[in-house]
Parts: structure tokens; C-alpha cells; sequence
């Protein structure tokens, strides 16, 4: 029995989705255009980066080959992969384009039903709900009760908080609810304690996650998220990848918000750590500690929240050479009979209009020792990941997703 390893690079989408106009992001496309803005030198900035999209190893997995899969465009960015590498796209069937409805779908379970989302108003919270926050929580009151972006509704009402002892909650275009405290003014473990109130008090809204994001600092110039966030996601209605894993007997290591986007549930172990570098250093240790029949499953969260959201094409694009600096690190330790996939959980453009997430097809590129590799075309749903992975790790066939495994053969 052999190993696997998923990663995602969260939110880094390959544009191509058949069904994006119905969401407002038609034309979206994460890596296409960070690649054409670095290209142009409108992704340099002093000190970070500079120049053409330097990301060879991923390249050398099939990633040019993938986003000309998912949008049918060469744009000069495809390049020949190596031996026992496999390359493709899949598209998304859940509806919405949110975390949980990408990372669930990737462990084979495609959410078909709807999340429960808060209108674009203000208030955006109903106002029974506002009302039983305050009271459960034992609350002065809330702050915000608004779509905004994370880091500009600290800024402007952080002061405020501080003062009134009242936490900031606000929402998006996604089925979440975020609430916003300081560290020490309000207390970290308090933001914990009320969001699980507030988990508890949204289920009925069917929404899919509640969020505690703390933040410390004294001045709007000076308040800064930390990386003590927690989701706290709605359980998945049927067992998982993960699951059934657990289920056997293998062990699952999460890494990063993994654990939490799945209610913690199918989780063996989780190790957690701040910035995309600390959390490769704790994927790194993860696969030196799997053992045959166990999956290590890794989020690296910053492409997301510190670039996409942030609209911020420099950083992105550095984010993903660090990322590829990284990466023959993992492939060192891939030994024969493994098998390593790469994907996305969604898209996050930050070339494009507003700051939410983009509905785009993902990559699915990889490596597995043993394997003759090649080209899985264009996958119909994320499933096919998940599938791929329990084929892999002798787990019987799930109701969603098709494995293609044999499309890209069998260890030799």
C-alpha cells in the first residue's frame, strides 16, 4: 500500500469555467493573468520580484499544459512535463465557489444543495439572529453586520471595537459569517467561544462557515490579522475521502485550515502553522511522517487571503515562485508506489473586479514515481481528485467522481 499527498494552493484557479458567467466572472482567470502581468512587467515591485513568472517546477509537473486544458488557450505558457508527471483541469459542479464547497467536492462529496448567503445590504444579518448573537454572547452589541472586506472594516471600525468591547461581524459574497475581535482587548479564547454560539445559531440559515478573525495592534495604522484564524464549517451530510480513510484505519494529517473546513471530521491528526512557508515546512514533516495507506492533506491558505482578496498581483504571483521554490523539497521525499497532486479549490483573480473569489477550473497536476504519467484531459468534477486518491490508497469505488488513475497507469 502506498501514500498520498494532496496540496492546495488555495484559490489558485486556471479561468476556463464553463458556468462563470453565471457568476459574474466570466472571463476570470488566476494564473493566465498574473502570467500576462508578470510578462508585461506590471506585476514588479522593489524588493519582492520582478520579470516573467518564474515557476519552472510546476511547469515541469504540467501546469502550462493544464491552463491551455482549461481555457483551450496557448498564451506561450505550456512547456513539456517529465517523466511520471500527469497534467489536467477539473470543473467544478458544487454550487457556489466558496472553501468548503471546493475542498469537500476535492474529497469526492460535490455539494449539490445551496448554501444559505446574507443580501448585500444593511443590515445583512436578519435581525433575530443580530438579536440572539448579542444575547447568547453576552454582547454589548456588534459592530459592521455588512459585506466588507476583512482588513478594510478593521481599519475603520477596530478603534471603535476597543472601546465599546463590541466585536466586528460582517459577511461576503460567500455563505460566511466573519467576526472580527482583538486579541487582548476582547480575548482570543472569547472570539473562540462566541463563534462557536454563532456556529450553532446559523445552522438553521444553512450557512457554511463562521469565522474568528483576530487581530491585534492599537491604531488603524497598526492592526494586522494574525494567524489564529479558525473556521468553524458546517459538518459534511455524507462521509468524505477523509472518512473513509479514518474509517480503515490509515491516517489522515491535516495541514493547515484543512481540519476545520471539514468540521474536523475524517482528521487524524492537525498541524497548523502561520504563512505559506511555516506551512510547507509542516507538509514537509508530514510526509516524512506517513505511512503507507495515509494521506496528507495541505492547504496553503496566503495565496487567498493575503493576495487574491487583497487584489494584489505581485504578491500573488511572488507567493507562487516561493511556493515552486519549495517544491522539489516535496518531490525529494516522493518514493515509489506515492503519489502527489496538486490543485485548487477555486479561483481568486486579482486582476479582476471586486474582492471575492472567482469561479474558475482548477489544475490538477502531479507526479507519482512509477507512474507512465500524461494527459487526464479536462475532469468533470473535483470528485475525480478524490477518487483518484482512494483508488490509489485500495479504498472500494464512492458514489461521486470517476478515478483516473488507469488513465495515467499503474505503478510500475
Amino acid at each position: 500500500m502506498a501514500r498520498a499527498f494532496l496540496f492546495v494552493l488555495d484559490s489558485f484557479g486556471i479561468g476556463g469555467a464553463a458556468d462563470a458567467e453565471r457568476y459574474g466572472d466570466a472571463g476570470a482567470d488566476t494564473f493566465g493573468h498574473i502570467f500576462q502581468a508578470c510578462a508585461d512587467d506590471r506585476a514588479d515591485r522593489q524588493g519582492l520580484r520582478e520579470g516573467r513568472l518564474a515557476v519552472p517546477n510546476m511547469m515541469s509537473l504540467g501546469l502550462g499544459l493544464a491552463a491551455q486544458t482549461a481555457t483551450g488557450l496557448r498564451a506561450g505558457i505550456d512547456a513539456p512535463p517529465i517523466a511520471s508527471a500527469f497534467h489536467g483541469a477539473a470543473q467544478e459542479v458544487s454550487s457556489g465557489k466558496d472553501t468548503p464547497s471546493g475542498h469537500w467536492e476535492i474529497a469526492g462529496l460535490p455539494v449539490r444543495f445551496d448554501w444559505g448567503y446574507f443580501p448585500d445590504t444593511v443590515p445583512a444579518f436578519p435581525a433575530e439572529l443580530t438579536d440572539a448573537i448579542i444575547r447568547e454572547g453576552k454582547l454589548p452589541g456588534i459592530l459592521g453586520n455588512c459585506h466588507a472586506p476583512g482588513t478594510e472594516i478593521i481599519e475603520r471600525l477596530g478603534k471603535e471595537h476597543i472601546r465599546t468591547g463590541r466585536p466586528i461581524c460582517y459577511t461576503s459574497v460567500d455563505s460566511v459569517l466573519q467576526i472580527a475581535a482583538h486579541e487582548t482587548h476582547f480575548g482570543l479564547e472569547r472570539l473562540y467561544e462566541l463563534c462557536l454560539t454563532v456556529r450553532r445559531l446559523v445552522d438553521p440559515l444553512k450557512v457554511g462557515r463562521v469565522i474568528a478573525r483576530p487581530f491585534v495592534g492599537e491604531t488603524p495604522a497598526t492592526f494586522q490579522r494574525t494567524h489564529n484564524r479558525r473556521d468553524y464549517a458546517v459538518p459534511p451530510p455524507e462521509p468524505t475521502l477523509l472518512d473513509r480513510l479514518t474509517e480503515r484505519g490509515s491516517k489522515v494529517i491535516a495541514v493547515g485550515k484543512i481540519g476545520d473546513i471539514f468540521a474536523h471530521r475524517g482528521i487524524s491528526e492537525v498541524r497548523k502553522a502561520g504563512g505559506n512557508m511555516a506551512m510547507f515546512d509542516k507538509a514537509l514533516g508530514a510526509m516524512d511522517d506517513a505511512g503507507d495507506g495515509d494521506l496528507v492533506f495541505a492547504n496553503f491558505v496566503d495565496f487567498d487571503t493575503e493576495f487574491g482578496h487583497r487584489r494584489d498581483v505581485a504578491g500573488y504571483a511572488a507567493a507562487l515562485e516561493g511556493f515552486d521554490r519549495r517544491l522539489p523539497e516535496a518531490l525529494s521525499r516522493i518514493r515509489p508506489g506515492d503519489l502527489l497532486i496538486l490543485t485548487a479549490d477555486h479561483g481568486n483573480d486579482p486582476t479582476w473586479r471586486g474582492t471575492d473569489h472567482t469561479r474558475e477550473r482548477v489544475p490538477v497536476i502531479g507526479i507519482g514515481p512509477g507512474l507512465t504519467g500524461g494527459d487526464i484531459g479536462l475532469r468533470p468534477t473535483f470528485a475525480d481528485i478524490g477518487e483518484t486518491v482512494a483508488d490509489h490508497l485500495g479504498l472500494a469505488t464512492g458514489r461521486h467522481g470517476t478515478s483516473f488513475l488507469a488513465t495515467i497507469g499503474d505503478h510500475a
